[in-house]
């Protein structure tokens, strides 16, 4: 089978910097290649490659990546092991861990496990599992919020389980799914936002499109994976339920009454809050065969595509608008928004995809790194914090997997320099506070681990490494086997 980047190098020719530019393997392999005979100059001061010369240059380029984002994997896991074993996550700065609830439900071991596995690191996934195996109980009296524990912890034991086939992990998936039911014990269907693990007892009667509709994908594995199909019942049944009360222009708002059935907060848009709402339709319809699912996601990314879309000055955005007339009410683009080109590519529409990366790289490009909120009208920060997020990483694979396009390479290379730069401490990676100023704060959520570099090492990787023909990433980036 042709690799992934074979198919760029039918390029005939390509040019490459002559200079050097601050990274020696790229510097060594372009000083071996000078010497090659039958290069030509351009103009412009640039060497043309020849077809050959360029596909060497790249897949070396290609494995010492894959290489470096795994020595950052690494370096992450290995300041959680030493500063914060056997809790939820790393401090970086202050050298200490959070635990979500007052308890710990190992975040960090569970959500990183299929990136080691990922990644071949077999000795850090046998102590990540020996963390699991030994200390995760989730017979807790406490309040979780369903969304967050389904994505991180029921979707990263469901996919470790996969790739690892380790009992324990699906018996820990199955106690997790069982306490997690209740929160769809409502009027209407829908889950509540935080449920008792031990008790079942429920709270938080207004809800969001994204909490409510992102369960499917990980209760609907979990009745695969036992043969119980109430977990895919439940979960579909709360998405139809949201699907319904979309509004006579096809969209969802901001908030909804999970009792009553009654919207909230009419602003729609695709960023956080309603973002994997969409993404689960569009992935349930991929993961199961559903076409329940293909008809609630064409029907849904054609309203978004009508109303929410906006060809501005600055660039192709998506922003907000009133769920019922579609009328214009800001221009807001954050950095979770940044996964809709991977959503877009996935369901073949290369064109708006394309466009709107090339929006997300310029305002990761504003100051180094995105913020996580930006007025696209004016390119003025609205949020300038950037809590380690992947989003953008994610949809630079999606587009590199699915058009075999060198820039999204050069993309990825721009965002892991700006970590590695930026966002590196002696003992992990911290957060940003201020992507103006670069300053840190004291935080290395378990995602980092699960998506961030999960992305960022995919993106270069071997297309072996994971083929995209038999699973589908849930939003934490967990991947889960499609139905035979």
């Amino acid at each position: 089978m042709r690799s992934l980047f074979a198919s760029a190098c039918l390029l005939v020719a390509l040019t490459i910097p002559v200079h050097g530019n601050g990274n020696p393997a790229r510097e060594k392999a372009s000083s071996a290649e000078s010497s090659n005979a039958g290069q030509t100059e351009a103009p412009n001061g640039r060497r043309l490659y020849s077809h050959f010369e360029f596909c060497r240059h790249a897949a070396a380029e290609k494995t010492t990546m894959a290489s470096a984002v795994r020595r950052q994997f690494l370096h992450a896991w290995n300041g959680y092991m030493r500063y914060a074993k056997g809790h939820d996550e790393l401090r970086p700065l202050s050298k200490g861990y959070k635990d979500w609830y007052g308890v710990s439900l190992e975040m960090t071991p569970v959500d990183a496990l299929d990136t080691m596995v990922l990644m071949g690191l077999h000795q850090q996934a046998d102590a990540a599992r020996e963390l699991i195996d030994n200390h995760l109980s989730f017979d807790r009296d406490i309040y979780v919020e369903n969304f967050e524990i389904n994505i991180r912890l029921l979707g990263g034991l469901e996919s470790s389980y996969e790739l690892t086939g380790d009992k324990r992990l699906l018996a820990l998936a199955r106690d997790l799914g069982n306490r997690l039911l209740p929160a769809f014990h409502s009027p209407t269907g829908m889950p509540y936002r935080f449920v008792n693990l031990e008790t079942g007892a429920v709270r938080g009667k207004v809800s969001n499109p994204a909490e409510i509709g992102s369960e499917m994908l990980e209760f609907g594995t979990l009745s695969k994976l036992t043969g119980n199909p109430i977990y895919y019942d439940t979960a579909k049944r709360a998405v139809v339920a949201l699907y319904s009360r979309r509004s006579s222009i096809g969209l969802v708002g901001a908030g909804i009454n999970v009792e009553t059935g009654q919207w909230t907060n009419p602003e729609s848009f695709i960023g956080g809050g309603i973002d994997s709402y969409y993404e689960y339709l569009l992935k349930a319809w991929l993961l199961f065969g559903d076409k329940d699912f293909e008809r609630m996601w064409k029907t849904s990314v054609a309203a978004v595509n009508k109303y929410v879309a906006d060809d501005a000055p600055t660039g192709f955005w998506y922003g907000q608008v009133n769920m019922n007339t579609g009328a214009r009410m800001g221009t807001r683009f954050g950095a979770l928004s940044a996964f809709w080109p991977g959503e877009l590519a996935l369901s073949g529409d290369l064109t708006r995809a394309r466009r709107l990366e090339d929006s997300c790289y310029k305002m990761w490009n504003l100051y180094g790194v995105e913020p996580d909120g930006l007025n696209y009208s004016n390119l003025q920060v609205t949020d300038p914090n950037y809590p380690l997020r992947p989003e953008i990483i994610e949809s630079a694979f999606y587009l590199y997997r699915l058009t075999n396009d060198p820039r999204y390479l050069r993309m990825g290379r721009t965002f892991y320099d700006s970590l590695v730069k930026y966002c590196r401490t002696g003992d992990g990676f911290a957060s940003l506070e201020d992507v103006r100023t670069k300053k840190k704060a004291d935080d290395m959520p378990s995602y980092f681990l699960a998506e961030t570099l999960k992305y960022s090492y995919l993106l270069f990787a071997p297309r072996r490494t994971l083929d995209l023909n038999r699973v589908v990433f849930n939003t934490e980036a967990h991947p889960l086997r499609k139905m035979p």
